[in-house]
């Protein structure tokens, strides 16, 4: 900033000087003629200025070296509590906030393109660049190529390190907002979104890092810059920008201002981005040093489970009137795949434990000695017929209702009661026989806990 108050002073002082001018002077209506003349002339000075400095000293307009970096700071968690994760990431005077949001697998965005073997998209990265950014006052509009863009570079460079939708089944949305922007804001939303990714607790299998990389060319003599500022992008050759894990590269964007760079110049860019990559890193990892292990308590809670194919229809229902039980038992949300993958999503771990305990009693493959929660439909003079699931009902046999002798079935049972049953034997014609003898105290605590998966 003290550098372009100093600079705009000595272009008023330019200016003043050719309105000091005598009326006929050539100069004087030279630029009277030309309104962008000496904006024009002024940009020409001041990129040859820089350029020559870099090549013929080795010093950048700001007095660092070739290689070096600007000053990184990094922090996390600085947002209300309501936020999943965010993650603040500073180089210089290019400042961005990214904010981690976690959804259920039905938040997945819905793609129809021309790739047909991607239907949705569970990452995705948005990037804003607000005009204050750059110190401008101006309405907010839609995004544009160039947000589009970068939001793309970064999303790209993320992808690779996010965990399988079977270890981390959620939707996650980052957005990047750019609140001050001096050179590379894309690489900045990178680490931005890094550090808010493992705020949230997602376990991406590696941190990702990226730095601009920036050239200046006069003839034959080329010098590569390590992690440019705007100026050095606006009046330089090159701005490459290299991102990637401690492994290796994760996303590559070159923008060419000249042409016949040679291979040996790119070559020299991407390995000096890696110790620029790696110093931007480890600062990162002195914020966050991994993923956390809890998430927010408002981020929801999902738990996965497999059911066979054919039992799909069951869990759904007719109308889908099961599954709409269950959201309004549970408070839970319920999404199927085709393939029996079921995810279900509550914002309490209680609420997603019970649905999660109903649809697995719903699906689960009966056997003598499972003890189920179930309601009493009706009664016979020999027994009273339980529903336990969905559609499969036993009867308790008098004899089976207590360890003592019951004189009729209405002194233990009456219709509509629940009661605890141990499956006894099935049949060679599949009749189911309940028991309520011989159920340890443990399981009727586990299987009322669960709740009936008997609508």
């Amino acid at each position: 900033m003290e550098r372009s108050e100093a600079l705009d002073a000595i272009k008023e002082e330019m200016a003043e000087a050719i309105a000091n001018l005598k009326e006929d002077d050539p100069t004087r209506l030279a630029f009277e003629a030309n309104s962008k003349a000496l904006g024009d002339a002024f940009k020409a000075l001041t990129k040859k200025l820089m350029r020559q400095q870099v090549i013929k000293k080795g010093t950048r307009i700001d007095g660092r070296s070739l290689d070096e970096v600007r000053q990184i700071d990094c922090k996390v968690g600085i947002l209300p509590a309501r936020v999943h994760g965010c993650g603040l990431f500073q180089r210089g005077l290019t400042q961005v906030m990214s904010i981690a949001t976690l959804g259920t697998p039905g938040d997945a965005q819905m793609m129809d393109d021309l790739n047909p073997s991607i239907n949705e998209k569970r990452y995705i990265h948005h990037y804003n660049f607000p005009p204050y950014s750059v110190g401008e006052a101006r309405p907010m509009r839609s995004a544009g190529r160039r947000e589009i863009g970068h939001g793309a570079l970064a999303e790209r460079a993320l992808l690779p390190v996010l965990p399988s939708t079977e270890a981390f089944p959620y939707v996650i949305r980052v957005v990047s907002e750019i609140l001050s922007s001096d050179g590379s804001t894309s690489m900045g939303s990178v680490c931005g979104s890094t550090l808010a990714l493992m705020d949230a607790g997602v376990p991406i299998t590696k941190p990702v890092s990226g730095a601009a990389m920036g050239l200046i060319k006069e003839g034959d003599e080329v010098r590569v810059l390590t992690d440019i500022q705007a100026i050095e992008d606006f009046l330089g050759d090159m701005d490459f920008k290299v991102a990637g894990t401690e492994d290796g590269i994760t996303a590559l964007q070159m923008d060419m201002k000249i042409h016949g760079l040679p291979m040996e110049s790119i070559a020299e860019a991407i390995e000096n981005a890696l110790p620029a990559r790696m110093h931007i890193l480890n600062k990162m990892l002195e914020a966050i040093a991994q993923p956390a292990e809890k998430m927010s308590a408002y981020a929801p809670r999902l738990l996965t489970l497999k059911i066979p194919p054919e039992m799909i229809g069951m869990v759904i229902g007719p109308g889908g009137k099961m599954i709409k039980s269950i959201t309004e038992r549970t408070g839970a949300k319920v999404d199927i795949e085709d393939d029996g993958t079921v995810v279900v999503s509550a914002m309490d771990a209680q609420g997603a434990e019970q649905a999660y305990g109903i649809i697995e009693g719903m699906t689960r493959r009966i056997s003598p000695g499972d003890v189920y929660l179930g309601k009493v439909m009706r009664i016979i003079p020999i027994g009273a017929f339980v529903q336990f699931l969905p559609g499969k009902e036993g009867m308790i046999h008098i004899s089976q209702l207590a360890d003592y002798r019951v004189g009729k079935v209405e002194d233990e049972l009456n219709v509509g009661d629940s009661v605890v049953v141990k499956i006894r034997e099935i049949d060679s014609r599949n009749r189911i026989n309940l028991t309520r003898l011989g159920i340890e105290p443990e399981e009727v605590e586990r299987v009322q806990a669960a709740g009936s998966a008997v609508v």
